[in-house]
């Protein structure tokens, strides 16, 4: 999966299809004919899909010259479009291929790709078995094409021309792209790439976010999803492609019953679509319900600045309108603006606001004119309690609905925050929203519909700010000896043939991550209970622990019964060693072939007015490890407040994680301290994110119940199954690259990647940084780094970019920054770009040369090409380094600095080596 040869597809100079003819209902008679009608420069072959195909005009197809074979080509075409049925695609994919095409469409498709008759691979197989044989790339099959409008290309079958804009439309249906056509047509919303996938073998979604994302000259991406291959590769992508762009998606199978994947059923998560929800969020993407929706986001967010916050303020000429608006708000979980005392004075004054005069909403009623709305909105906008306005007008006589918004328009200068207008009604409100349109005022047609449009800016907000923050310092750091010491735990389960860790396993593993479980002591057998029940004061709890019930996410209809092997309020050792076999009995009465592991006896947890929570981690079979969180106890099935997010987590995602439960409300309505509450919830995942990083083999586990009160959180329940190692959806920190040197001076500095938390560090290392450094590493003078600086430097996507620090700990406990080096790699793997920085009263100490060593060691490993950097000519040290690091230096006499080049791998292949002649060209 790369980037590899899609150019061919984007930017063709010729173009053959294969199966077109002149009949009426030939797919490749009507690319043919969009090709043509698109104004395609370049030369256009037709080929016969059969021997004796007699639906052309004289050897010719729409005036193309018409082939029967692929050997008949006067020259190599760039692109093929394939409309052959399904069953034949392999034969061409070959033929093509072995012709030296790289890129294919295939349009045909059908429902039987997957059936493989008895000794013989499937159609799918055989497709992408013939691709690689030859490298070349496909695009299919079921896809609908594409269109490039800007470079005169439509090879699909689409039923009307496309209109060159700035948007890339990339979606999983021929058909509904069809319809986005249609839908963006009646809205003049123009394209610069569509496309669609169906069924790809070959060229994935995340490869063409890729291309878009390098190349493309778009502000914003369409995503119509419906399903997902390969998580990690999804999610670098899309999120590489929402630090530059707006992007916006749409998904489909949202419920069990249109969800087509046929994937299993991610313990723990009722509905896996909540996990495309956490997906997106942390991708910083806008996901919308429908695809109408889709463009009324799409207008909303192109048009407005940004937010500062989520209150609205409402400015109507009657309450009614006014009041579907707020309940719109509230429902989606926004906030109505509270006006200051002077903008209230105001309003009261100048008898505006007619039915709660000096409050929100704006009532100015149905004698309100054009001027009115104007003054009112000018007020209420200046408010600093107010972050955008919303104008909803019904057409009256003193207000027409063209008069009234064309008022609007000519002193929208004079409006301090956003604007979103509705225009209710379909007859003069039509041109209304039409002027307001040419004007770049985004206009709905219901109040709910821009209520809806606002909420969807209140949510890019939120994730684009998560992708932007620097969080504080983690509240826990493992080390090598404690990741060893539940590895052995592990290793040992496995080794034994289990795939499930004991009770007692499970609560070492808790206790090596600093989190704190319920006392406990695990017996053998009823002898043992004296001298465990004399460890506890009052009543106690004995759990039987064996196979059936000790894995994650299981859960029994009446968990406090002796079926669930739970007994509560043992007061006495004789009670106790009573229960050990009353429980055993049980287990061996009704489940015969289990065998019994071990005992666990707790002190009952009563009192301190404590919150039964849930956490934990699950593992989905697209997205890898997950972390979950919700109110817990044994309702934590039937409750929907379980919450989802994707690992790695820092404090400021699992707050936000946190922020979306019930829980929290409960905890901000009845603690006493609710900060600290959420506080030590949010330690509570992150140390169980750092867990799932640390342990692949770690397949689920579950804390539930655990208890929150005055004194902390405390797991009283868990369980911890086993699987084969995770792939993670976002690659977590790579804790195996940190090492430990000495340097000339006698330092002992730690030598590791960058994370999140580091922001602090970075923007005191800067401080201490002269002018002629940062003008060596940024070519100008920045005095100071920008939030979104500090989030570019330390939120990086660990399997595209990597970054070393040198740190050196005080004596008074506190890290210093010495240096760092960067590369960004590009999404092939081909080149990376390297920078470096050291500060300038430690020059001299050899931490260049140690951070480009240890650099160049990392991107070999990785497979990287090759290490390009560029250095300015009187950065005299610097170009004496790259010397003896074996780089070769050339002038750049158009940019007037020095390029420096390492060969650091061998290509593999004839399109890499070619990657490498193209990049050393430019």
């Amino acid at each position: 999966m790369s980037t590899r040869f899609l150019d061919y597809f984007f930017e063709p100079h010729s173009i053959v299809v294969v199966g077109a003819s002149e009949q009426p209902d030939s797919m490749g008679g009507m690319v043919i004919g969009n090709l043509r009608d698109g104004g395609f420069s370049g030369p256009i072959w037709a080929m016969h899909d059969q021997e004796g195909d007699t639906a052309t005009n004289h050897g010719r197809v729409y005036g193309e010259p018409c082939l029967d074979d692929v050997s008949d080509l006067s020259a190599i075409p760039d692109l093929a479009v394939i409309c052959s049925p399904v069953e034949a695609v392999a034969g061409w994919i070959e033929a093509l291929g072995q012709h030296g095409v790289r890129a294919a469409l295939v349009l045909s498709g059908g429902a039987q790709l997957d059936a493989a008759p008895e000794g013989q691979a499937s159609i799918r197989q055989r497709i992408l078995g013939a691709a690689r044989a030859s490298g070349l790339r496909v695009l299919g099959p079921e896809c609908m094409g594409l269109i490039v409008p800007g470079r005169r290309l439509n090879a699909s079958y689409s039923s009307q021309p496309v209109k060159r804009g700035r948007v890339a439309y990339l979606g999983q249906s021929g058909m509904l792209g069809n319809a986005m056509i249609d839908w963006a047509a009646g809205r003049g919303i123009g394209f610069s790439h569509l496309l669609t996938l169906g069924d790809s073998v070959d060229v994935l979604l995340p490869d063409l976010i890729d291309y878009i994302n390098q190349y493309a000259p778009t502000k914003a991406i369409l995503l119509h999803l419906e399903r997902i291959l390969d998580a990690q590769h999804f999610m670098t992508a899309l999120r590489d492609a929402s630090r530059h762009r707006l992007v916006l998606a749409i998904k489909s199978g949202r419920t069990a019953e249109s969800d087509m994947s046929g994937l299993p059923p991610t313990p723990g998560i009722a509905n896996r679509d909540q996990i495309f929800d956490a997906a997106f969020a942390r991708a910083g993407v806008v996901r919308v319900d429908d695809s109408d929706e889709l463009f009324d986001a799409l207008e909303t967010l192109s048009r407005m600045k940004p937010l500062r916050g989520d209150r609205l303020a409402v400015v109507s000429n009657g309450l009614g309108p006014a009041m579907l608006a707020i309940d719109k708000l509230i429902s989606a979980g926004g906030r109505l603006a509270a006006f200051e005392p002077s903008t209230q004075a105001r309003l009261q004054q100048e008898h505006q606001d007619r039915t709660k005069p000096g409050e929100n909403p704006v009532d100015l009623g149905g004698l309100a004119t054009p001027r009115h709305f104007v003054e009112a909105i000018e007020l209420v906008a200046a408010d600093p309690g107010v972050d955008a306005v919303l104008v909803v007008h019904a057409p009256t006589r003193l207000a027409p609905s063209l008069e009234t918004a064309r008022a609007v328009i000519d002193a929208r200068k004079r409006f301090r925050r956003n604007l979103l207008t509705s225009w209710m009604g379909l007859g003069e409100a039509l041109s209304a929203r039409h002027e307001c349109n040419q004007a770049g005022i985004p206009t709905y047609i219901s109040p709910e519909k821009a209520v809806k449009a606002f909420m969807h800016m209140v949510d890019y907000q939120r994730v684009q700010s998560l992708l932007q923050e620097t969080p504080p310092s983690l509240p826990f750091a493992t080390t090598p000896a404690i990741r060893r010491e539940c590895r052995e735990l592990i290793d040992r389960a496995q080794a034994e043939g289990r795939e499930t860790l004991n009770h007692s396993s499970v609560a070492q593993v808790l206790e090596a991550y600093g989190i704190a479980s319920a006392h406990s002591r695990y017996l053998a057998s009823p002898e043992e209970a004296c001298e465990a029940a004399s460890d506890f004061q009052g009543p106690m709890a004995l759990k039987i622990v064996h196979e059936a019930n000790c894995r994650p996410f299981r859960y029994r209809r009446h968990p406090h019964k002796l079926s669930a092997g739970l007994l509560q309020d043992l007061m006495t050792a004789e009670q106790v060693a009573e229960g050990i076999d009353r429980l055993g009995d049980k287990v061996r009465e009704k489940f015969p072939g289990l065998e019994v592991r071990e005992y666990c006896l707790q002190a009952m947890q009563r009192g301190k007015h404590s919150m039964q929570l849930c956490a934990g981690v699950t593992r989905d079979p697209v997205f890898g490890p997950l972390i979950v969180f919700g109110i817990g106890g044994y309702k934590v099935n039937v409750l929907a407040d379980r919450q989802v997010a994707l690992p790695p987590l820092n404090m400021s995602l699992a707050a936000d994680v946190v922020g979306r439960t019930h829980a929290a409300r409960l905890i901000r309505e009845h603690s006493s301290d609710p900060q600290r509450d959420i506080t030590r919830i949010c330690e509570l995942l992150v140390k169980l994110s750092q867990m799932a990083s640390d342990l692949p083999e770690l397949q689920g586990v579950e804390l539930n119940p655990v208890l929150l009160n005055r004194d902390g959180v405390l797991a009283v329940d868990y369980a911890m199954d086993l699987g084969k190692p995770a792939r993670f959806a976002i690659m977590p920190y790579p804790e195996e690259l940190r090492e430990w040197v000495t340097l000339r001076n006698g330092w002992d500095v730690e030598v590791r990647p960058v994370r999140a938390e580091d922001a602090p560090l970075i923007e005191r290392f800067h401080g201490r940084l002269s002018e002629q450094s940062i003008r060596f590493r940024y070519f100008h003078h920045k005095a100071d780094l920008s939030q979104r600086d500090l989030s570019m430097l330390t939120h990086i996507n660990y399997d595209r970019q990597m970054a070393f620090i040198a740190e050196h700990p005080r004596a008074d406990g506190s890290k210093e920054m010495l240096g760092v080096v960067r590369v960004w790699n590009d999404p092939d793997n081909i080149r990376t770009e390297f920078s470096i920085i050291i500060r300038d009263d430690l020059q001299g100490l050899g931490i260049g040369k140690l951070l480009m060593e240890r650099m160049i060691r990392y991107s070999k490993s990785v497979g990287t090409l090759e290490m390009v950097g560029q250095i300015m000519a009187d950065n005299r040290p610097m170009r004496a380094l790259m010397k003896y690091l074996g780089f070769r230096q050339r002038y750049n006499m158009e940019e007037q600095v020095v390029d420096a080049v390492l060969r650091l791998n061998e290509p593999q292949n004839e399109w890499q080596r070619h990657r490498l002649e193209a990049m050393a060209a430019q």
